[in-house]
């Protein structure tokens, strides 16, 4: 989680000592009912390593879904060496990297709501050595696996100071996420080079930067990375790194302590503020006005602003006109989805950090089937890679669209949305994009945005209650209405019909 400065992170890797199994004692022990469901009960122990082990299981199989319990802890145990609780063996790297990566806070959960175990987990490789507590993190390079198809490393230990490392985590900063680690495309350039200005100190005209786009494309990314480049160059700089979210919650929290003072001192003497996610101050009116008032101080005292959203700013929803003209009078600039060979490019670039080797034919295809953002492809790469891993079974086109299948499904669904849908009706029929969303009713702006809510009804999976929002703050009954006219008129009228189907066809072909 993104926080202020003072906020903590999550845990890290640690080298690897001796493996010794012993028993845990854990402060309170539940004892487990008969005839209860664990995903198939994958551990029975009569060891209290065991037990503990079972209970923690039946917690964590709450948090997750069947198929993560049965890949990545069915045949996870509980070891217990030097008595140190939360030490958890697995059978391999990819089964460490990926609970380190992915389910720490559901294991840490887990141990203290299944077992009363209060502790920080550990995840260990079956048979190699187990980490002393607070060793150095490891970075040992491990063996290729069997059939040699993929082999995984961790990452190399960081040169950078304790004290930094220490920071971006209070900060709530991936270090993995710097500009040496960004693919630059077309689709990113010029936010690429804009941010890397801001991170040198050489955009004060571009104040306050402004970027949007949809999810999954790096904003985050770019933000985490300027971040970084400004503390490596100015280590007692005050960078403020957050979320709209955490600024709302905090503001709350300071209102119901009377303690704005402090919160107010806290952001606006900072020397830099990267806000992410600014659509959450939505409809928040209260904390709207609050972040107005910083927003102004900070500006007028030339300290840079970073903003993300996953929309321009004249499209966010209950947002202050004011506020509004204030993210509009710096730089925005628009972050697209990955062009193919940014894909394919991303997927390299993963693939070398991650130290996995795949067929090119695998991954071209994977670049063709996943197109909408870079957290999607990297999930898709992720799941390729690590079924490549654990299964003796040569990694085929056909066994990776079974693999992806889902992923695909829903990139298509997902591919167009109802800002698409508008702005093609909208280019269709001569109109403007913001009469889509108006209240006006003439004939010619009427029909067209009934078409519009139609085609979102046919093309998205949204309800009828989001697609009224996103027309205006219409009810559910208007775009049914809207559907049954639509459907009605293309019965009876051929030029109607010829028309929705043009615009239906072009829709699908865009992804």
């Amino acid at each position: 989680m993104r926080g202020t400065l003072g906020e903590s992170a999550g845990v890290g890797r640690h080298r690897r000592g001796s493996v010794q199994h012993h028993t845990v004692k854990a402060p309170h022990m539940k004892q487990q009912h008969e005839g209860e469901d664990i995903y198939d009960q994958a551990y029975k122990g009569e060891s209290e390593a065991a037990g503990n082990w079972s209970l923690v299981q039946a917690k964590l199989a709450e948090y997750i879904s069947r198929d993560a319990f049965a890949r990545w802890f069915k045949n996870a145990e509980l070891i217990d060496p030097e008595g140190r609780p939360g030490v958890v063996a697995v059978q391999s790297d990819m089964h460490q990297i990926w609970i380190e990566t992915n389910y720490m806070d559901e294991l840490r959960a887990a141990f203290a709501e299944g077992a009363g175990i209060h502790c920080s987990p550990e995840v260990v490789v079956k048979g190699e050595p187990v980490p002393q507590p607070r060793d150095e993190p490891r970075h040992a390079a491990r063996s290729a696996r069997s059939k040699g198809v993929v082999k995984v490393v961790t990452p190399e230990q960081s040169t950078r100071p304790e004290a930094f490392e220490r920071r971006l985590k209070r900060l709530g900063i991936n270090p993995e996420l710097d500009f040496a680690s960004f693919v630059v495309g077309d689709n990113s350039q010029f936010a690429h080079a804009a941010c890397s200005a801001v991170a040198h100190r050489e955009g004060r005209s571009f104040n306050p930067l402004f970027i949007h786009g949809a999810s999954g494309l790096g904003k985050t990314h770019l933000m985490s990375a300027v971040a970084q480049k400004l503390l490596e160059s100015d280590p007692k700089a005050r960078v403020v790194f957050l979320t709209a979210e955490h600024f709302a919650n905090e503001f709350i929290e300071a209102v119901r302590k009377g303690n704005l003072d402090s919160f107010r001192k806290a952001y606006r003497q900072a020397d830099v503020m990267l806000i992410d996610d600014i659509q959450f101050l939505a409809g928040k009116e209260k904390t709207q006005e609050e972040f107005f008032h910083t927003f102004n101080v900070l500006l007028n005292s030339q300290t840079q602003v970073l903003v993300t959203c996953d929309r321009p700013a004249p499209e966010i929803q209950n947002l202050e006109p004011r506020l509004v003209s204030r993210f509009e009078s710096g730089l925005t600039v628009q972050l697209q989805p990955p062009g193919f060979e940014t894909r394919v490019a991303i997927l390299r670039r993963k693939m070398e950090q991650w130290k996995v080797s795949l067929e090119n034919n695998v991954v071209v295809h994977i670049a063709n089937q996943i197109k909408s953002n870079v957290r999607r492809l990297e999930g898709a790469l992720t799941r390729v890679a690590s079924y490549s891993f654990l299964s003796p079974e040569t990694m085929s086109i056909e066994k990776v669209d079974q693999l992806l299948g889902d992923l695909v499904r829903d990139e298509n669904t997902q591919l167009i949305s109802v800002e698409a849908i508008q702005k093609a009706v909208a280019d269709y029929y001569g109109l403007i994009l913001s009469d889509m969303r108006s209240r006006r009713r003439p004939a010619r702006i009427a029909f067209p945005r009934q078409i519009a809510m139609y085609l979102a009804r046919k093309l998205t999976r949204l309800s009828l209650v989001e697609i009224g929002e996103a027309f205006g703050k219409r009810d559910h009954g208007t775009v049914i209405h809207a559907c049954k006219k639509v459907q009605g008129e293309m019965g009876r009228d051929s030029e109607v019909a010829g028309a929705v189907e043009k615009l239906r066809a072009s829709l699908e072909r865009r992804n």
